[in-house]
């Protein structure tokens, strides 16, 4: 695993997928680079780069997790096409 992970390491079947549709659809390509900061962000935190209570580190969390979801579900559909 590389030190800054991606989301086509926990969704392998789709990596290829994943660089395409980051090209050709503007949105998936505005939550790939939303949740790219937030994994930036999550790692500042758990390093002791940046301060942040408990609050806002379950907030940025549970954003991380609508985002992936919402990704996958937009791989999982343009695969079916």
């Amino acid at each position: 695993m590389s030190a800054k992970p991606d989301l086509a390491e926990d969704f392998p079947q789709h990596a290829a997928r994943i660089h395409e549709m980051k090209v050709r659809d503007h949105h998936f390509a505005r939550l790939y680079a939303e949740y790219d900061d937030l994994q930036h962000e999550i790692r500042r935190i758990n390093a002791d780069i940046e301060p942040a209570g408990d609050e806002r580190i379950e907030q940025l969390k549970g954003r991380r997790v609508h985002l992936k979801d919402e990704m996958y579900r937009l791989l999982e559909d343009d695969a079916r096409r």
